[in-house]
């Protein structure tokens, strides 16, 4: 297949672009960056700005397939910024898309699209879009599911939503090294009365799932489009305890004071209100939606993948952990 990658450069993406190359599909890449080494594997780059729509249309056609991971993550600043690059973005890509005849679209979406603050303990894809939003970052990434789903026409447009959960790997330039340095520093607490079960997933398993589905796609759109997936490792952690391995993995002190739920969360909130009336940039210490993302279950049923895209675990969580450990002490 010719696929075309937005995000190429990024760290999902860039595993995807990996994975296409070594089954040997023509690779195109577009990010705001150069990345010489994806281009060394085969990748075609186009440099340029998903918001500007005008950028989209040219550069986004002559594949068979877009798998769209571009986005901003985070839990502070401005709705714009989130806006334009989450939601403005995507809809830019699906106009593209439509016009130039594309007929695949896979979406890198998240689990937090349906976080409220509250447990979701195995809920899978019936689970509804929240009411409220504790940030601006799953409320953009929501607006842009639905406008994904919501363009899957059969015959046309096949499209659908991937939903990775909390990504890691050897070479993660966030997860792992935020929580390292955290710890290392004394600024890391267990929120809540630590017992609480999360769901992740490996890069390398959140790659092989859009490559997953960008095959089910091409095979089957009725069975598999017009649909959001959950992606996990398929074995949900101890937050804290995964927290501590990861610690000790990377040779500093796990956590053990401990700051209960509603604390934390009412600091964020003051936080929140003080960083807002200020103007405050920098991102606060503590805000609503980590204190909850910290201190509740939040773990799924990935039986739709399984079924439907044909999802399946490559890298087990010890397989994944031990090669990260290799990775840090080299």
């Amino acid at each position: 297949m010719r696929v075309l990658v937005t995000g190429c450069g990024g760290f999902l993406g860039s595993h995807i672009v990996r994975q296409l190359c070594q089954r040997g599909d023509e690779v195109i890449g577009i990010s705001r960056s150069e990345y010489p080494e994806l281009a060394g594997l085969g990748m075609t780059h186009r440099r340029g700005d998903l918001t500007d729509a005008g950028f989209c249309l040219a550069n986004i056609g002559d594949v068979d397939a877009v798998i769209h991971t571009a986005a901003v993550a985070g839990v502070w600043g401005p709705w714009q910024h989130y806006y334009q690059t989450n939601t403005a973005a995507t809809e830019h890509v699906i106009a593209a898309c439509r016009e130039n005849g594309i007929r695949t679209l896979v979406f890198t979406s998240s689990p937090s699209v349906t976080f409220d603050g509250e447990h979701q303990q195995g809920v899978d894809e019936t689970v509804p879009y929240p009411k409220q939003w504790l940030c601006h970052y799953p409320h953009t990434k929501a607006l842009a599911e639905q406008a994904v789903l919501g363009a899957h026409q059969c015959g046309k447009l096949h499209t659908l939503a991937l939903r990775p959960h909390l990504i890691w790997g050897d070479d993660d330039p966030h997860l792992i090294p935020r929580v390292i340095d955290r710890a290392r520093r004394g600024r890391l607490r267990i929120v809540g009365n630590g017992s609480n079960q999360v769901d992740t997933v490996h890069v390398s398993n959140a790659a092989a799932a859009h490559l997953d589905g960008l095959d089910a796609l091409s095979n089957d759109p009725s069975l598999a489009g017009g649909r959001a997936y959950f992606i996990a490792q398929d074995e949900p952690v101890d937050c804290w305890q995964w927290i501590a391995k990861i610690c000790e993995i990377g040779g500093v002190k796990p956590p053990r004071q401990k700051v209960s739920f509603l604390a934390a969360y009412r600091i964020g909130a003051a936080l929140e209100t003080v960083y807002r009336m200020t103007g405050r940039r920098s991102e606060p210490p503590m805000t609503r939606f980590v204190a909850a993302q910290l201190a509740k279950d939040h773990y799924f049923d990935i039986s739709a993948a399984k079924e439907r895209l044909g999802y399946r675990v490559r890298v087990s969580m010890d397989e994944g952990l031990e090669s990260l450990r290799r990775s840090l002490q080299k």
